[in-house]
């Protein structure tokens, strides 16, 4: 829900402030800047959460804390990525593949209750599923529209 919260209101407000600054509104540049601030928060979360996101991967996954770390810093890096035009469109496509591949993670976490932020397993279940997953497509939409096409 936070990362949702962080993409919507980092939307809104560089929209105001493109207008203010521009004068016109630039959504493709908003649209950027508010997937970057979304992937910044997310990627501090592998950091400050790592013991509850290595509880959601398979068993079978070797170095599960390094992956974990791993994957904030794609996410870092993919932030930056979004900027740097000889690049911009090759993040996107790789984020789109990302954002398909963790999929499966956050469905397993919510069928196990892990809850990431406490490393416990009370989370909120399958129900959570009711959430994650059509954000999960509107990050993918997301991307495809502001980064992709």
């Amino acid at each position: 829900m936070k990362p949702l919260f962080v993409l919507i209101v980092v939307f809104i407000i560089s929209n105001v402030s493109t207008l203010l600054l521009k004068g016109t509104l630039d959504y493709c540049l908003s649209g950027k800047i508010a997937l970057a601030v979304m992937l910044l928060f997310t990627s501090l979360g592998h950091l400050l959460y790592t013991k509850g996101m290595t509880l959601m991967l398979p068993e079978f996954i070797p170095f599960k804390k390094e992956m974990i770390y791993a994957t904030g810093l794609l996410e870092a890096f993919a932030a930056i990525g979004l900027f740097v035009p000889q690049v911009s469109r090759m993040t996107g496509i790789l984020l789109f593949v990302f954002f398909l591949l963790i999929l499966p993670t956050n469905i397993r976490a919510s069928l196990k209750h892990i809850n990431y932020e406490t490393a416990t397993f009370d989370g909120p279940g399958p129900s959570y599923l009711w959430f994650r997953i059509p954000f999960q497509i509107l990050l993918i939409a997301w991307t495809y529209y502001f980064v992709i096409h």
